[in-house]
């Protein structure tokens, strides 16, 4: 096999978490376990948009690095419904043209564009009827998605679908709900119906890998453990000095590329 990898541009819901913030988890944190024979390097920083990880030069250092027959996995969603601080976009505007710019970036430098639909809210109403606020912006990946022909892994209807199977108090167990005293770094508890912990996040990864090999994105012998129970404990949490240099480096201009295996 060829030295292959797989880059992840995107927000909260795909970044690595330092040690600092566990147990919330990306899921393109714990991708590697579901991956062998290719790197995956996570770009994806919390709190961006498609807008601010394009202006804030993010974009840049991947397709700085990025190389032919490298794949990059595009995820955004949940910060660009947010309005205000020069994130929010249009789904069917400037939604799509910031997404476009990703995949003929990564396209002229000979890699190939994987769009992801971002993971649903966990939002129930009164009567236990789960709720899609994000709206809009998975169609609008969508539409794009064929009108470009990029490859799309609609993580986005799977899990409302798993949501909606594990209902309001099933799914506290894969969100970041915590009691008070329950962990450390959230002494007074924590209720967030945005970020996952290990279960949820690898169930998520293992989703978006098993797509990956469906869809032949890369040959069979490129994925492992798709069947595998995994505990939780096999999710690696960088150190928080190590968390912050690299998030600094990852900027167009002014980074170089980490070393062999998953990287943040």
């Amino acid at each position: 096999m060829q030295h292959t990898r797989i880059f992840l541009a995107g927000d909260s819901s795909v970044t690595s978490r330092p040690r600092s913030m566990a147990p919330m988890v990306g899921w393109g944190q714990v991708l590697q376990l579901f991956v062998q024979g290719a790197e995956v390097v996570n770009a994806a920083r919390a709190g961006s948009s498609s807008r601010s990880f394009l202006e804030r030069g993010r974009l840049a250092w991947i397709l700085e690095n990025i190389a032919p027959g490298d794949l990059l996995l595009i995820s955004f969603g949940l910060i660009d419904m947010k309005p205000g601080d020069g994130r929010f976009t249009e789904p069917f505007g400037d939604y799509q043209w910031f997404l476009r710019q990703y995949a003929l970036g990564v396209r002229e430098r000979g890699a190939h564009p994987v769009f992801v639909t971002s993971h649903e809210r966990r939002v129930f109403d009164g009567y236990g009827n789960m709720r899609r606020p994000l709206g809009l912006y998975p169609t609008a990946m969508r539409e794009l998605a064929m009108g470009l022909s990029v490859p799309l892994i609609d993580l986005n209807e799977w899990s409302v679908a798993w949501w909606r199977q594990a209902g309001p108090e099933g799914t506290k167990e894969l969100f970041l709900y915590l009691e008070p005293g329950e962990h450390p770094n959230y002494p007074d508890g924590i209720a967030d119906n945005t970020h996952l912990r290990g279960h949820g996040a690898m169930e998520c990864a293992r989703f978006v890998a098993g797509e990956m090999c469906a869809k032949g994105l890369l040959t069979p012998e490129y994925f492992r453990n798709l069947d595998a129970r995994i505990p939780e404990t096999a999710v690696e949490f960088l150190d928080d000095h190590v968390f912050e240099q690299l998030t600094k480096e990852r900027v167009g201009g002014r980074a170089t590329m980490a070393g062999n295996g998953a990287s943040i």
